[in-house]
């Protein structure tokens, strides 16, 4: 694509890399929110809380404040748990993503550039589970540049270097609010393969599910 470059990581890309990581992220916190507000035990809760303040207080204004302040508090903690998985992404291999991808086997992390910025970012490992597989990681582009075909253009790059090193699929993790990446992967050829509950208890309360993704290669690369 013209004025498009995907390229390998750079040192100097480590600041680019985190904001478009964290702006990434970030931008599922609205989503999160609904998402929680459309699970039974939230709407179980407020729906108490407002019958019992209506009946205690015989107005409308207490329990409407009340219910008010519960919404801002939901979303709060919505934002905190995001904000915690961003430490923690930059504590596993973001603040260090030389060590963690570009100087291990099987391993890369790319860059997409334009006008010499960076605008997106994918990064791809050997998969703990599935030996077999790589697992794309990090995809992020920014809003500004969507929509130009960088995203489907830095997950072809992470299909080639899999198939390139013998591994027979790429899989990838997303989560049940990233609606527009499912269809991404969907539309390349990524099947889904399981919906799971992530292990936390803030997570099986608010039923927030992972779906893994992948992408078979190995009929692809015996027809090379």
């Amino acid at each position: 694509m013209a004025g498009i470059q995907i390229r390998r990581y750079l040192d100097a890309d480590a600041d680019a890399v985190k904001e478009i990581f964290t702006m990434g992220i970030s931008e599922h916190v609205p989503s999160s929110f609904m998402h929680l507000l459309k699970q039974p035990p939230t709407q179980m809760v407020l729906m108490c809380v407002f019958c019992a303040l209506m009946t205690s207080s015989k107005s409308f204004l207490l329990p409407i404040l009340a219910v008010t302040l519960l919404l801002a508090g939901v979303r709060q903690f919505v934002v905190y748990i995001f904000n915690r998985y961003i430490d923690t992404s930059f504590r596993q291999d973001l603040n260090d993503i030389s060590g963690t991808y570009m100087k291990k086997k099987d391993s890369c992390f790319w860059v997409a550039e334009v006008e010499g910025q960076v605008v997106g970012i994918v990064a791809c490992l050997p998969n703990e589970n599935e030996p077999a597989c790589l697992e794309l990681k990090r995809m992020s582009v920014l809003r500004s540049h969507r929509g130009m075909g960088i995203a489907k253009t830095l997950c072809q790059t992470v299909a080639g270097f899999t198939r390139d090193r013998g591994y027979a699929a790429v899989i990838l993790y997303t989560s049940v609010v990233q609606t527009d990446a499912q269809k991404l992967y969907e539309h390349m050829g990524f099947k889904k393969i399981r919906e799971f509950v992530v292990p936390e208890l803030a997570a099986k309360i608010s039923n927030f599910t992972l779906i893994e993704y992948r992408l078979d290669l190995q009929k692809e690369g015996k027809s090379d």
